[in-house]
């Protein structure tokens, strides 16, 4: 049976600029820990496919979309139906959203198995998302890069590491203004898993 996550009560989400909230320690390490490895055995991951200039690619690393039922997500011409939500899944919302005061109605699970696994330069801005989302990111294993840089010719990029049971909260204009990425690295570096919870408008309850 799955314990209930719970977040430590004694960290809150710091405002840290550009509209990036973030709790290092989000998650105490036990619970972190539990998580991780409760998610590597229960998710059905998959390794998608999304159309890249007009042909299919496979995904630098597994995933999951899972979520209400009619939570239907649409990005790079594909279609993702969620999955139902799980035991463990399910107590991680809650706990994000009694802390954020936000509502999610689904989630991306990534699973990036080691330094190759990434995510390229990309704005969660889908139509599905409204104008001004609130997307709730945990990540969970190694740490890894995450980057963010604005939409315009020769911005640089700012770093920030994830660490391990900590949260992530992209809300107001990020979306619009700005791109992130996670890139690979040469860096031998363990499994991280990365929770984003977002709210898919056209739901129905």
């Amino acid at each position: 049976m799955n314990a209930p996550v719970a977040a430590d009560a004694g960290h809150a989400i710091a405002d840290i600029g550009e509209g990036l909230g973030y709790c290092g320690h989000f998650l105490p390490e036990k619970a972190a820990n539990r998580l991780l490895q409760d998610l590597l055995r229960q998710v059905p991951w998959q390794q998608s496919t999304i159309r890249i200039f007009g042909r299919g690619v496979p995904e630098a690393r597994l995933s999951c979309w899972m979520g209400e039922p009619e939570a239907v997500y649409r990005y790079s011409g594909t279609v993702f139906t969620p999955k139902p939500w799980i035991a463990p899944v399910v107590s991680l919302r809650r706990a994000i959203e009694d802390c954020s005061g936000h509502r999610f109605n689904s989630v991306l699970l990534n699973y990036y198995r080691d330094g190759r696994d990434a995510m390229g330069w990309h704005s969660d801005d889908e139509p599905e998302l409204g104008r001004r989302p609130v997307i709730a990111s945990v990540s969970l294993g190694a740490e890894r890069r995450f980057l963010l840089r604005e939409k315009r010719k020769g911005a640089r990029s700012r770093a920030l590491t994830l660490a391990h049971g900590s949260l992530l909260l992209m809300h107001g204009d990020l979306q619009q203004r700005f791109q992130h990425a996670l890139p690979r690295t040469l860096k031998p570096v363990d499994a991280r898993i990365n929770l984003t919870f977002r709210n898919i408008l056209q739901a129905r309850y």
